[in-house]
Order: C-alpha cells, then sequence, then structure tokens
C-alpha cells in the first residue's frame, strides 16, 4: 500500500524549520531499498486518521498512536483491533507485561488490559493519577507546590500539567516513570499505580528519559542537557538523586536509548547528530555520529545497531564495532514526512544464527513502514560515516528557530 504525500499544510511541522529545509520528493519518487540489500522495505500500514507519534512492538503485535487520539493494534501488518481515549494525543506507548500504558497530550497516563474473553476487545483500566490517589493527596496542603509556569500556581505534585513526552519501566516492571513537558519525570508504583515521586529535573521540557545501568537514570531536555540520575529505595518509596550533567549544549535534547546490554547510551539533538556515551568508560563520551540533515527526533537499538529517524525524513542504520566505532549501513528513504517514531523486535523468520530484525517507523506522513533489517559485515562497496566524519553540513539557523518541544 502506498503512502500519501506528506500534506505540508496540516502537519503540526509545516511552520518548523525541522522541517522546512526539506524539499518534498516528488509524487512519482518510489519506495526505497537500501543498496546495500542489509535493509528492506517490506510494506506500510496506513490509516487516514493522524500524523503518527508513538510506537511499541510485542510478540506479534505493533501498537501505532496518533494525533486522533486511537491506539491502533496491527497484526500480520493488517489491522487488529483498537482502542481510544477520551482526550490527548498519544506521544508515548509502552508495554507491561499484559498491559498497555499510554502518555498523552493532556498530561495524562491511561492503562489498557485486553479481555479475556475477546484479544480484539481492550479496556481501560485506570487513568494516572488514580481518582482516588488524587482526592486523598488534595486534602493536605503539603502536596502542593508552586507549578513551573508563568503564573506560579500551586498544584498537586503528583499530577502532570503538560504533555507526556515518553514512559519507561524498570527490568522488573515494578516502577513506572514519565517524563513531561512541565520540566518533571515522575514514578509511579506499577501495582497500585501510586505516585512515589516528582522530580524537577530540568529548566525546560524534558523530551526524553531512559533507564540505565547500575540503577541510573538518564533525561534530555529542550533546555540542550543530558543529565544522570541515581535511584535509590526507601522503604516502600524511591528516591532519585543529581549525579551528573554528561551534556550542555545549545540545540534542544531529543531523544535517549540505551543499547541492550545496557553499556552505551545515546542521544540525539535538534541539530542532526547523535552523540554517545560508554559505560565501560565510566560513562566518558565516545563521539558523534552525523547522519542526518535536520532534527533527530527519535532512537532504537536492537543488538549492535542503533537507529536514528529525523525530521529530514530518513532513517540512518548505525553497526557498533567490537572497538566502539560506529558505521552507518543503510539510510532508509521511503517517507515523506519527518519519522517520528520507532520501534524494532527480533525477525521471527531469521534462522537460529541471523541477526535480523523488523524495525517499525512513524511518520508525521500518517504511515508507519516496516523494514528488515540485517546485521550484514561491513562492505567496502559502501560508504562510511565514522563517529566523527561530516556528512552533511550543518544548519547553525535551526538552533534558534521553532519548537524545542518533541
Amino acid at each position: 500500500m502506498a503512502a500519501d504525500l506528506y500534506e505540508q499544510s496540516s502537519s503540526p511541522l509545516s511552520k518548523s524549520p525541522w522541517s522546512s529545509h526539506v524539499d518534498a520528493p516528488p509524487s512519482s519518487a518510489p519506495a526505497m531499498e537500501d543498496s546495500s540489500s542489509s535493509s528492506i522495505l517490506l510494506g506500510s500500514l496506513i490509516r487516514e486518521e493522524g500524523h503518527i507519534y508513538s510506537l511499541a512492538a510485542c510478540k506479534d503485535l505493533l501498537y501505532t498512536g496518533s494525533d486522533s487520539k486511537n491506539i491502533r493494534v496491527w497484526k500480520d501488518h493488517k489491522e487488529f483491533s483498537g482502542f481510544k481515549s477520551n482526550s490527548g494525543l498519544v506521544k508515548a506507548i509502552v508495554i507491561a507485561g499484559e498491559r498497555i500504558l499510554t502518555g498523552h497530550q493532556d498530561g495524562k497516563i491511561r492503562v489498557w488490559k485486553v479481555s479475556a474473553k475477546d484479544e480484539t476487545l481492550y479496556k481501560r483500566m485506570t487513568t494516572m493519577p488514580t481518582l482516588r490517589n488524587y482526592i486523598k493527596c488534595a486534602t493536605k496542603p503539603s502536596n502542593y507546590v508552586e507549578s513551573q509556569d508563568k503564573r506560579h500556581r500551586s498544584k498537586l505534585w503528583i499530577k502532570h500539567y503538560d504533555a507526556i513526552s515518553c514512559l519507561g519501566l524498570t527490568e522488573d516492571c515494578s516502577l513506572i516513570y514519565s517524563a513531561s513537558w512541565d520540566k518533571t519525570f515522575k514514578v509511579w508504583r506499577a501495582a497500585n499505580y501510586k505516585c512515589l515521586e516528582s522530580v524537577t529535573a530540568h529548566d525546560d521540557a524534558v523530551n526524553a528519559l531512559v533507564l540505565g545501568f547500575d540503577g541510573l537514570v538518564f533525561t534530555g531536555s529542550a533546555d540542550g542537557t543530558v543529565k544522570a540520575w541515581r535511584r535509590e529505595v526507601q522503604g516502600k518509596g524511591t528516591k532519585h538523586s543529581f549525579s551528573s550533567v554528561l551534556m550542555k549544549q545549545e540545540c534542544a535534547i531529543t531523544a535517549l536509548a540505551i543499547n541492550p546490554e545496557g553499556t552505551v547510551l545515546y542521544c540525539g539533538s535538534s541539530d542532526g547528530l547523535v552523540n554517545f556515551w560508554e559505560w565501560d568508560r565510566s560513562l566518558s563520551h565516545g563521539g558523534v555520529l552525523r547522519g542526518h540533515k535536520l532534527a533527530v527526533l527519535c532512537l532504537a537499538t536492537a543488538q549492535n545497531l542503533l537507529f536514528s529517524g529525523s525530521a529530514d525524513m530518513s532513517v540512518c542504520v548505525w553497526k557498533r564495532s567490537l572497538n566502539g566505532e560506529h558505521h552507518c549501513m543503510s539510510i532508509l528513504n521511503s517517507h515523506t514526512g519527518p519519522v517520528k517514531c520507532l520501534a524494532v523486535e527480533k525477525d521471527h523468520e531469521a534462522m537460529c544464527n541471523e541477526r535480523r530484525w523488523i524495525l517499525y517507523s512513524g511518520s508525521l506522513d500518517k504511515s508507519v513502514k516496516m523494514w528488515r533489517v540485517s546485521e550484514q559485515p561491513y562492505g567496502q562497496q559502501h560508504q562510511s560515516h565514522r563517529n566523527s566524519t561530516e556528512v552533511f553540513p550543518r544548519s547553525s539557523s535551526l538552533r534558534k528557530l521553532g519548537s524545542r518541544r518533541y
């Protein structure tokens, strides 16, 4: 199924510099396969109802969130089911066992569960913060804090007062993390959805959060910083203390990701660069990957591979070698709008010893592309983009224009 051309006039990025520097491809442009044959476009999932903002893949199901408030469920490349929230663009989706958590533009987290009788029927279990928790906290004056907005009004600390940008889970799924444009991240107990802690982490919107190695939590913000926080368990709650600033720059931080082994932290930013830090070198800066013309909007990892999606409408596939160097294996060009989200899972049809994945890329062109990506030996015939190689010229004008929230 072919995707419709990206509609600049209807897109939320139509007036943003992240997309205004890109010339739209002609209508006759074909869907592309990578020239190295390590990546193949399998097809597109399209439902004309909104721009794709979030993805999550689990087993044989793919969940897509859009600005239509709908969460669509796909199976075997076909629409399988779906469910709708009352309000709030769907900006984040994570799978927690049998539960699906969605983060929304209205600052709320909604929890869903599939019906035991009908696998196509999804029911909302609760909304976070729960009504019970909200009422209980509202009766105590000590639970009110001064908000970070211009009005400086007192608000309950357990509630996000701006859009949720991302969600995260601890490995045992006991704690839920939410980051928001309200400059905070919050920690929730998964067993009863109680808010345990709220941390004012940055001076601007928190665009990204990932859970790392050795109890560390990493946050990236529109204020241009990447921060590390250390989690400690205190009784029935948690306490996060500031650890360090890994990066401080003028450009907004837009995405974070950690490789499956938990040894490398990646950071995408609005200048089109991907920086990374290595755990075995005491989180020292490992290098810079230059592969995009415009802002990096999303990152995903699979074994030795890193995927970066950008406002330049492309996805770069990077391979990390044993010596820590990164090579750009392929550049995936098929979208006609900015690539806003990525999800990756093991290709179930791959041979036992074959490293092959299915990559999903969601875009503001209202489509999701499906790619089969193989981890091939690096070939001499394909151009190498190494850690510090300048591939595209950087535009200083991108730093001062448009929204820094993602």
